[in-house]
């Protein structure tokens, strides 16, 4: 465990060390919020959906989380280059408590982040309906933040080059974003829009804050908590067999 604990540590030290890239991670949630919130919020209201920075706001949070998480996995593909991963493998310890310490790392480095956005949305006008529901709302940021850490890790572990994962996770991210309801919402959509959505994990994840927050959603809270950390164990479980036989 002191592996695990270690490579966590490692991967938040990292974070803080580089105040820029803390405040450029920002910038992205920030122009969603003021670009969508304010440009399309009196459209929202006319067509009777209410307050659309209410309905954003969980949304922009875990875009920002889903971002970070994934991109974690670029660190393994550093680390693979620059010889660090072949000394962390011939220590003697599991492949399985180096996937985790990394996947840990990755997965607070992104909640954290989701974090910072909850508290820009307060300064734009968003407010929680319920703060004793925020524990909850943490919950679920945590758990996607870990869902999607695996996931890159996963990737990463297939591939030698960092322009090719950026390119896949480019692939993968902007369908699994825009096709989850962050900044529609779910009702009334064309039937196989429906089908897509009801596919994509993060559409449970932004539907369990939505309820943490803001006391709306589509599926229940329970349903959203089942299926997002069902996934969430699934991943972690191929995370863990593509780490166990990557080759440093």
């Amino acid at each position: 465990m002191s592996t695990v604990y270690i490579l966590w540590l490692r991967q938040i030290k990292k974070y803080f060390r580089s105040r820029s890239r803390i405040v450029g991670a920002l910038g992205q949630p920030l122009l969603f919020l003021v670009a969508f919130g304010f440009g399309f919020g009196s459209i929202f209201q006319r067509a009777g959906g209410g307050d659309y920075i209410q309905f954003l706001a969980p949304g922009i949070i875990m875009m920002s989380v889903l971002f970070t998480a994934v991109f974690s996995g670029i660190d393994l593909i550093w680390d693979r280059q620059f010889g660090f991963l072949k000394e962390t493998m011939v220590a003697p310890v599991s492949r399985l408590e180096i996937m985790i310490g990394k996947t840990l790392g990755g997965a607070t480095v992104a909640a954290f982040q989701g974090l910072l956005v909850f508290v820009l949305t307060l300064f734009v006008g968003f407010r929680p309906y319920n703060l004793l529901m925020l524990p909850v709302a943490v919950l679920f940021i945590f758990l996607v933040a870990i869902l999607f850490t695996s996931l890159g890790i996963a990737v990463a572990s297939k591939l030698e080059d960092m322009q090719g994962f950026q390119l896949i996770m480019n692939f993968l991210v902007m369908p699994i974003f825009f096709l989850s309801g962050a900044i529609f919402p779910l009702e009334g959509l064309p039937k196989a829009m429906e089908i897509i959505t009801n596919l994509d994990p993060l559409t449970y994840g932004i539907d369990g804050l939505r309820h943490s927050l803001i006391n709306t959603g589509k599926f229940g809270l329970a349903t959203d908590l089942v299926v997002i950390g069902s996934i969430t164990a699934v991943l972690l479980v191929i995370g863990s067999y593509f780490f166990e036989r990557i080759q440093a």
